[in-house]
């Protein structure tokens, strides 16, 4: 003998049926709160903000570089006058 029954409900009344927690308001939170962190992830990793990164503590100007390469290169080669 077989017996086929067929149940017509949504996933809220099944839910509600079985006994479940209603989770949906945790996931709104949370999906709100991994939006926000991707948004901000998604900021700091701007073309802008990158090359600020990169060559924030770079010379500016030809006697900063000259220098830096002066302190580079005088523990190597002795103490050198720079002009």
């Amino acid at each position: 003998m077989k017996v086929t029954i067929d149940i017509d409900c949504t996933p809220d009344e099944a839910r509600q049926f079985l006994g479940l927690p209603d989770v949906k308001p945790l996931q709104a939170a949370m999906l709100a709160k991994l939006e926000e962190q991707m948004t901000q992830a998604a900021a700091s990793m701007s073309p802008d903000a990158l090359l600020k990164a990169w060559l924030g503590t770079a010379p500016q100007s030809s006697e900063q570089v000259q220098k830096a390469f002066a302190a580079f290169l005088n523990p190597l080669f002795g103490k050198t006058e720079t002009p």
